[in-house]
């Protein structure tokens, strides 16, 4: 494996973050702010808790984990898509560098910034909601996987769009609106049939219900679920990459 050609991508795409550190993390860290200061203040006062958790400490998952879906699929997404823009991909494809280890430096890049934000997140959230993990290895488990499987899916459509509205596209009409119907900030059981149901096929469900039963020991749906569609979704962007650059899809033409 050529572990500086990865190094070297991966260096690169953490470079550019710290070049705009204030949009990377200031921002999201002040969105997350307002979050707990609307919902906290407005919903927490008149809903005081959902299954025995204090309302501001119950949307505390659901808070990282949307914020971890749009950065791991914005920062991986962009990270590929510029090369393509500015040409510098026929570069890359010509350097003695694999899909593997192209994908690795992308991907790794575009999942460590959106952990750290994470990790920035949960301790901000701190200071306003009393915070416990009563299962830190689930939590480290679905973050880590979450943001892997997040941004191999940025970098999908990043190789996808063919501009910069499409790139914009799929996080702001779909990621976005999945996660909020997600469970982000109440919990699906709390909805009437027909709506519980149809919330099930909402994959952003399992995500949140995961990574919130790690805080708490509970989910809307259970824990093994919860796992196997978050591992299901990787492999099936694992898959659809491998057969990108087998094909030169979006990526020669």
């Amino acid at each position: 494996m050529n572990l500086h050609g990865v190094w070297a991508i991966y260096r690169f795409e953490m470079a550019r973050s710290l070049r705009t550190l204030w949009q990377s993390l200031v921002g999201p860290v002040l969105t997350t702010s307002l979050y707990f200061i609307v919902f906290g203040g407005a919903i927490g006062s008149r809903m005081q808790s959902v299954d025995g958790v204090g309302y501001g400490s119950f949307i505390v998952p659901g808070l990282i984990m949307l914020s971890l879906l749009t950065q791991s699929v914005g920062n991986a997404s962009i990270g590929i898509y510029f090369p393509k823009f500015t040409g510098t991909i026929f570069e890359l494809l010509s350097a003695p560098v694999s899909a593997m280890e192209m994908v690795l430096g992308y991907v790794g890049a575009a999942a460590t910034k959106s952990v750290v934000l994470g990790v920035i997140i949960l301790a901000t959230s701190a200071f306003f909601v009393p915070i416990r993990v009563l299962h830190p290895g689930a939590m480290i488990a679905f973050l880590l996987l979450t943001a892997i499987a997040f941004s191999l899916f940025g970098f999908i459509l990043g190789i996808w769009a063919k501009s910069f509205e499409q790139l914009n596209f799929v996080p702001m009409l779909l990621i976005t609106p999945l996660t909020f119907l997600g469970g982000s900030f109440y919990s699906i059981d709390m909805l009437p049939q027909p709506w519980r149901t149809v919330s099930l096929f909402n994959p952003v469900v399992y995500l949140v219900s995961g990574f919130r039963w790690s805080f708490f020991g509970k989910g809307d749906v259970d824990i093994a679920v919860s796992l196997g569609v978050t591992l299901g979704f990787l492999v099936v962007c694992l898959g659809i990459i491998a057969w990108i650059f087998k094909s030169g899809w979006r990526l020669k033409n």
